[in-house]
């Protein structure tokens, strides 16, 4: 019997087995058949210490029998209200007001219309935004508008506003990219720049230098074009420290986090702006306000486990687990360097990524779902972007399942060069 279940970037048509999983714990995911899965991309990237983490899942259990839900318009609760503050004191000062939502996407969202918005009540509307080549900010409207276009968005293509986009900063051609940007600001006067800071995840993991970022930040500061930094990957130590901007010293004026911010337990999500941004919502006429809100604003019990995950991040080593998790990626990947068909091996922090050498590189060729079978059959969680393949493991994956995750890569490897040839 079909199942009733319509998946995410999933073509049903295909008929492809779609593994059902009964639990999980750690770096490992348990399927109904009595499988043990290691999950090395994280779960799409949201698992940070790792799948029913002790203190956040009890977390989650206490709130749930105190206070489940609340509008949020116009009350509160100390799970948020802790939950703000403490964000504060792990983000610079100038980052000040925390909106809360509950996606990646609609944190975006959010920081666009934070954007416009503060433009419009200063009476002096801006309305164009800019973007980077091969960048994904989310699938909802405002989202796919600031990302690639392609195959994702094509068929909604009438939706979708137009933006101003930069090239890429590739290695020996950055001055392209902030000459552009230059450019950019000086002529169309935009309302704001957003950009994944370091790495492009769904692009492509494309790594670039923390000094064009550094750079970018302040050709946008020069012109007073407001700088939207999209952690939502990047954010909670996935780059090697909490924000992928500490990297190149940069604040942006807002700032995107989910997916980690939880532990990656229950969705939520957070837009931080600085102090101008929001003072300029906060005026006597009520059509000044920010108007966007979703029903589970802030849902208490996602908050709670927020809160669970910095008390983690505050007395827990995690800075040190990154950073041998880190080391340990990064002696892997060296090995794997040596294979003829790998190209262009690269990381950043936990992150790892290279190219298959192969002609079918586009990402609706039968390169990745034959990649993707392989690594099923192997109990690997491993979901290649075209012929890129990646790992981004929770942090308390331990080295023999790491070393699993490796040699699992390095058969496929071996496979696809039996059947193609390097």
């Amino acid at each position: 019997m079909t199942s009733p279940v319509w998946h995410p970037f999933t073509q049903h048509g295909l008929n492809e087995p779609i593994p059902q999983i009964a639990r999980a714990e750690g770096a490992a995911l348990f399927t109904t058949d009595g499988r043990r899965v290691i999950d090395a991309i994280s779960s799409w990237w949201v698992t940070t210490h790792g799948h029913c983490h002790p203190r956040i899942m009890a977390a989650i259990a206490e709130q749930a029998a105190a206070l489940d839900q609340i509008i949020f318009a116009g009350y509160t609760h100390e799970q948020a209200e802790t939950l703000a503050a403490g964000l504060l004191e792990l983000l610079p000062s100038p980052l000040r007001h925390v909106f809360f939502s509950d996606s990646g996407s609609t944190s975006v969202e959010v920081a666009l219309k934070m954007a416009l918005g503060y433009w419009r009540n200063r009476g002096e509307p801006r309305h164009r935004i800019i973007v980077m080549e091969s960048s994904y900010h989310g699938d909802t409207i405002g989202g796919m508008s600031v990302g690639e276009r392609g195959v994702f968005n094509q068929p909604y293509q009438p939706l979708l506003f137009d933006v101003a986009r930069l090239p890429f900063p590739t290695e020996g051609a950055e001055q392209a990219t902030l000459d552009a940007l230059e450019h950019l600001c000086a002529r169309e006067r935009p309302a704001a720049f957003i950009v994944e800071p370091l790495i492009l995840g769904a692009g492509g993991m494309r790594i670039y230098s923390a000094a064009v970022l550094r750079e970018m930040r302040a050709i946008c500061a020069k012109h007073d074009v407001l700088f939207i930094a999209d952690e939502v990957m990047t954010g909670w130590g996935r780059t090697g420290t909490l924000l992928a901007c500490e990297w190149a010293s940069v604040v942006p004026d807002i700032l995107c986090l989910s997916k980690g911010i939880t532990g990656g337990a229950v969705p939520l999500a957070v837009t931080i702006a600085n102090g101008p941004i929001f003072e300029a919502h906060r005026t006597a006429n009520r059509a000044d306000m920010f108007f966007h809100s979703s029903s589970y604003t802030a849902n208490p019990i996602a908050c709670a486990a927020a809160n669970a995950n910095l008390a983690i991040w505050r007395e827990e080593p995690v800075h040190e687990r990154i950073r041998r998790l880190s080391e340990r990626q990064a002696e892997r990947l060296a090995r794997l360097s040596k294979m003829p068909a790998v190209r262009n091996p690269r990381q950043i922090g936990t992150i790892t990524a290279f190219e298959l050498e192969s002609r079918e590189g586009d990402y609706l060729s039968d390169l990745a779902p034959n990649l993707m079978r392989h690594f099923r059959e192997h109990d690997l969680l491993i979901r290649p972007l075209g012929n890129t393949m990646y790992t981004m493991p929770p942090y308390c994956i331990d080295d023999a399942d790491l070393d699993r995750v490796y040699a699992g890569i390095v058969e496929a490897i071996d496979r696809f060069v039996e059947t193609h040839g390097t």
